[in-house]
């Protein structure tokens, strides 16, 4: 049996090779964020912290929401129409706690149905999944019609949950071509559900889900499906896709 000799110097360093120094990389140096624990980030924008809706706006031409502020909870008034922000967002991160009805009501696509809308259209479902069948890839975290979650981590009617959204925009060539097409992880109270899924294009009820090419930043919209789902703790940050050095 042959034992190879690997030579080094005090500091660890093996003379053979080239100097750690060569794969050092120094700049740019990533930008500081304060990141409290249970807390929002310092460079993240907030969109609903328990009062003010001024971030958002009616998604039907704009104007003033028709959802109310219940105990700091952003609440749906069914047939007020979906909300959508006033800013428009590409590449993102995104944090938001939802509440289905405490008391169950309606089965299937009826139990406390609404959506999380990327861009106002591609839709990740909110929906009380904890004892209700339905679709799998129309029950809660799933990508509408495209991808049903990994695990179903839905907890009791009534109880707050969380999602935990990265979203890269879909990328398009100037003849309306898909370069890159939109992407999406997703976890669902702290449990992966969706893992840098492609989507085909945008979350449709009917028919096949296809691409219209659209501006690289749009508004983020939540849905009235005619349910009184609530949301609280509503905060985005903008990103940017790594760059190889």
């Amino acid at each position: 049996m042959v034992f190879a000799c690997v030579l080094s110097t005090a500091s660890g360093q093996d003379p053979a090779l080239p100097s750690p120094s060569l794969t050092e990389v120094w700049q740019p140096v990533p930008p500081k964020v304060d990141a409290p624990a249970g807390g929002v980030p310092s460079d993240a924008k907030v969109l609903f912290a328990g009062t003010d809706t001024g971030a958002w706006e009616n998604a039907k031409g704009g104007g003033p929401i028709g959802w109310k502020v219940v105990d700091g909870a952003l609440v749906v008034t069914p047939g007020s129409g979906d909300i959508r922000t006033r800013e428009a967002f590409g590449d993102v991160q995104l944090h938001l706690e939802f509440r289905t009805q405490t008391k169950p009501k309606g089965e299937g696509q009826g139990a406390s149905n609404s959506g999380v809308f990327l861009m106002e259209r591609y839709e990740l479902q909110v929906l009380d999944s904890y004892r209700n069948k339905t679709y799998v890839n129309g029950q809660a975290a799933s990508v509408y019609k495209q991808y049903p979650p990994l695990v179903n981590a839905s907890r009791p009617p009534g109880e707050w949950q969380s999602y935990d959204v990265l979203f890269l925009a879909p990328r398009f060539a100037a003849d309306g071509r898909v370069l890159a097409p939109a992407r999406m992880t997703v976890f669902h109270n702290g449990v992966l559900v969706q893992h840098d899924v492609a989507l085909r294009g945008s979350t449709v009820y009917q028919g096949q889900p296809k691409y219209e090419k659209h501006t690289a930043k749009l508004p983020l919209q939540l849905q009235d499906h005619g349910d009184p789902v609530a949301f609280r703790n509503i905060w985005i940050r903008d990103i940017a896709r790594p760059v190889s050095p």
